[in-house]
């Protein structure tokens, strides 16, 4: 029966990657979930995910960083910079663009590569360009691990609702077992199709 299933898994995956968002509220562990379910494959992954840069002084939170899978990183938003806001933080655009998007697309360039996206949040939603990769991203064949805001938000909500895509909640009960279910899934997922 088991087996039967993984066939089943197998055959969906050659018409409809797998594209699982990761949700819940900040600081539920959704990056952790992606950085540790990436630990487990051996398969190539592109794309960025985010990071808080705390004082190391007080602690505080002084803004976010973009990282890309390749090392390369920089600003994502600053408190109390110039430029578009949300909430207290100054977004970047230019440098979450050379570094995020940059990474993404260097993805899409092969079907089989697992594209990571963290986040789609209201932050990189000020971004028209990363709108229009998403949209790109969305439609291709590669399989695709993001998280997305937890609250409602029309950009957010669109990309939620699209077709083939699975959004799993992440919370204190789950985020120890998801990394290695995940991993098992895009294995099962990459493998069937490069046969």
């Amino acid at each position: 029966m088991e087996s039967l299933r993984t066939e089943v898994e197998s055959v969906k995956s050659l018409a409809d990657p797998l594209r699982i968002l990761l949700t819940g509220p900040p600081g539920c562990g959704k990056t952790t979930v992606i950085l540790r379910t990436l630990d487990l494959l051996s398969d190539p992954a592109a794309g960025f995910y985010t990071e808080e840069l705390r004082s190391s002084e007080g602690g505080g939170r002084l803004g976010f960083d973009v990282v890309a899978l390749d090392g390369q990183r920089g600003p994502l938003a600053r408190a109390g910079g110039e430029g578009p806001r949300v909430g207290k933080y100054a977004v970047e655009l230019s440098s979450f663009e050379n570094v995020g998007l940059r990474a993404v697309e260097a993805g899409l360039r092969e079907p089989h590569t697992l594209l990571v996206i963290d986040e789609l949040g209201k932050m990189e939603f000020l971004s028209a360009a990363f709108v229009t990769l998403l949209e790109r991203a969305f439609q291709s064949p590669n399989p695709l691990h993001g998280t997305i805001l937890y609250r409602p938000h029309p950009l957010a909500d669109r990309f939620r609702q699209a077709p083939g895509v699975e959004s799993i909640q992440v919370t204190r009960q789950n985020r120890d077992a998801l990394p290695v279910e995940l991993a098992r899934r895009f294995s099962t997922i990459r493998y069937a199709g490069l046969a």
